[in-house]
């Protein structure tokens, strides 16, 4: 069973998914998670970034992305994001892009370029799309009557390049689709649901899962780990707060939007009055709603 009297850090942070993830010898985690968002098997995983956190030149901290390389030398990113700061098309590309041309050095042939994923796993809505997970490779416009040549091609091809391919699961479509444990992406993404009954079925169903979630618990009652998690909450809250250029009349919103996400992550009443400058009552009437 799932400890009762662990107050478990929460999965999707992005300090703590990478924690659990990427933790030496949980390799066979990571590679049980991608098999499943991937559908296909896998070898073996080397995380490439094993590192937890990293500075900015301004001595913040900030979380990497967990960057591996799969047994045919794909090089794979994949981001817990819980937040919505309408830029995921921009962040992918951006990532992507970086996975290729890290590959090449001055001088190397293209030929020796190696598949690039990058995979966005998102805590709330964000594609106009009738499905939680989209998969994205570039590929070729339908052809306009006036570039149309007849080659004799009973087969086009469709897909641009086979070195790109995005991933995006959106969670809040995969659990208003309230599926049952039927498959692999079942039984990982039903460990983001912080729902204690699907998370002790999946546990018995998937030993990886079980491992993922005694990582999970190991980390949770570490009071180094817990202190970190706090920390990293902490500043990143105040950076969005510093980086946010909203109207004067749009404070307000922005300040109720932060703290309902603050009382999601278990912050107490007197950080979320300093770094919202919301009062006691507001707050509490935030909690109540």
């Amino acid at each position: 069973m799932i400890k009762k009297e662990i107050d478990l850090l929460p999965i999707k942070n992005d300090y703590v998914f990478k924690r659990t993830f990427a933790y030496k010898g949980n390799e066979d985690v990571l590679m049980d998670l991608l098999e499943a968002i991937l559908e296909r098997k896998i070898k073996k995983v080397i995380v490439k970034n094993p590192e937890m956190v990293s500075e900015k030149e301004n001595g913040k901290k900030f979380i990497l992305d967990i960057k591996a390389e799969l047994d045919d030398e794909t090089i794979v990113d994949i981001e817990m994001q819980t937040v919505d700061e309408k830029n995921i098309e921009e962040r992918s590309t951006a990532y992507i892009s970086r996975m290729i041309s890290e590959q090449l050095q001055a001088g190397e042939k293209y030929v020796k370029l190696n598949k690039a994923i990058f995979i966005g796993i998102l805590d709330f809505e964000y594609y106009k799309r009738n499905s939680y997970h989209h998969i994205a490779r570039p590929r070729f416009d339908e052809i306009k009557e006036d570039n149309y040549v007849d080659m004799g091609y009973k087969k086009q091809d469709e897909v641009a390049s086979r070195y790109i391919e995005m991933h995006y699961i959106e969670l809040p479509k995969y659990f208003k689709k309230n599926p049952s444990i039927k498959t692999k992406i079942d039984e990982w993404l039903w460990l983001f649901s912080g729902d204690e009954e699907k998370m002790e079925m999946v546990k018995r169903k998937n030993e990886k899962v079980k491992k993922a979630i005694d990582t999970l618990e190991r980390i949770s009652l570490d009071p180094k780990e817990r202190e970190m998690y706090e920390s990293i909450q902490t500043e990143e809250f105040l950076q969005r707060i510093s980086e946010n250029k909203f109207r004067e009349e749009g404070r307000k919103e922005e300040k109720i939007e932060i703290a309902k996400e603050m009382l999601k992550n278990n912050f107490t009443i007197e950080q979320i009055k300093k770094i919202t400058k919301l009062t006691e009552e507001e707050i509490e009437k935030i909690r109540k709603d």
